[in-house]
């Protein structure tokens, strides 16, 4: 039987590494998967958790890889107690609070398994007060827990976190090649692989998800109806159109919101009321992010669409990927030529700007209006003590007076 690093698509180095690292028992207590978007590093990130949870062990067959016990089924489910996936909770990245809530739970025994698997999504995405707070678990982590971290480039990972995880390259797969393993791999049509790859942003992964989504499918065919009007659309209609297909993008999220509701509702009898109000506000931001996906795969269809048009004006029509459009795209070639499809072309990626800056924008003014953080108790007495002895001389080390003409000053004195 295949073991879980055979669905590493695309990724035959890696895939034999891994491999070889649980067979000869050397796995790693910190890895760094780095690779572009699409590269498949979440799919690595759960195969490797799958072949150190599996009961069978590295002596087993292909590295220990059954695929059929419980410990493999819920890991490939994803719903194993002892594997955690975390992902950047913040509008700018990882909250303090997140990299608090993982040192304190890394620190805790396994629920089922032997060891605990973390899986850090956008570890790039991680400040220097999140990563500081990180590092002394990442240097010396309990024996039984393996970290994950993946990341688009290494370079934008802080080098402290670098210099103490194994870093596993991958490469760039190509959108040819990514189709072709994904026809492989779901028995569909090359032709509708190579239009999941270009929706998706060229991630394999979320390639699979769209295929298996009517709702998804069912949008992109929306998309290319309005692109197929804008033409003869006035300004009026491209508002209602832009505004249709907005709320089009984010139909599927009420299938994530009634799953966070559902699961919310059966655990509420056993929560406190502060933990079911941390896991509505973790739900939320879920959410934003889902919605956040839906609108950048909302650009990508617009930006295979124009780059469709491109192509037939550059006299190449053989590269069209939306061939169920070909008609709607040649009409739109013929009314165009390629410096304006071209310049037209910017402005997907001007979307994706955009929608993080406003992102960004949102939390800041958060930040802004948040009520003040209140004193520690301990900190309002040093403050008031302070103030009662204004005119003696404080050590800036243990906050005690320093008083007389022949009491010693600490070098850092302060007054």
């Amino acid at each position: 039987m295949a073991d879980a690093f055979e669905n590493i698509l695309g990724q035959p180095k890696v895939r034999e590494f891994l491999r070889a690292s649980v067979m000869h028992d050397r796995v790693s207590h910190a890895y760094l998967f780095t690779g572009p978007t699409g590269s498949n590093k979440m799919q690595a990130a759960y195969a490797l958790a799958q072949a150190v949870m599996c009961p069978k062990g590295p002596t087993g067959p292909r590295g220990g890889q059954c695929g059929a016990c419980d410990a493999c089924g819920r890991i490939l489910r994803r719903k194993h107690p002892d594997v955690v996936l975390m992902t950047p909770e913040g509008a700018s990245g990882y909250l303090v609070e997140q990299i608090r809530e993982l040192v304190a739970s890394s620190s805790l025994a396994p629920i089922q398994a032997k060891r605990k698997v973390y899986i850090i999504n956008e570890v790039d995405r991680l400040g220097t007060q999140a990563a500081n707070a990180f590092l002394k678990t990442l240097e010396e982590p309990p024996a039984d827990v393996v970290f994950i971290l993946l990341a688009r480039m290494r370079e934008g990972v802080l080098p402290t976190i670098v210099s103490r995880c194994q870093v596993v390259p991958f490469r760039h797969i190509p959108a040819s090649e990514a189709a072709g393993i994904l026809a492989q791999n779901t028995g569909a049509s090359l032709e509708k692989c190579r239009i999941a790859i270009e929706s998706c942003g060229g991630s394999i992964t979320r390639a699979i998800d769209f295929l298996k989504s009517n709702e998804r499918l069912a949008f992109r065919q929306r998309v290319l109806q309005v692109m197929e009007m804008l033409r003869n659309a006035d300004d009026w209609d491209i508002l209602g159109m832009a505004s249709d297909l907005v709320v089009k993008s984010k139909a599927p999220l009420d299938t994530v919101r009634a799953e966070q509701e559902e699961e919310l509702a059966k655990n509420a009898d056993f929560l406190a009321k502060s933990a079911i109000r941390q896991i509505e506000a973790r739900n939320k931001r879920a959410l934003s992010a889902k919605s956040l996906e839906s609108l950048r795969q909302l650009s990508s269809i617009v930006a295979s669409w124009l780059r469709d048009v491109l192509v037939i004006c550059a006299e190449t029509p053989e590269l069209v990927i939306n061939e169920d459009a070909r008609a709607a795209l040649e009409d739109a070639a013929r009314a165009t030529d390629e410096a304006r499809v071209a310049e037209a072309m910017k402005h997907p990626d001007e979307t994706d700007l955009r929608i993080a800056a406003d992102r960004f924008r949102a939390a800041a003014e958060k930040l802004r209006n948040a009520p003040p953080r209140p004193f520690h108790p301990m900190r309002r007495s040093l403050i008031m003590y302070r103030r009662k002895h204004a005119s003696t001389a404080f050590c800036s080390r243990c906050a005690t007076p320093c008083t007389g003409p022949g009491a010693p000053r600490c070098p850092s004195l302060t007054r």
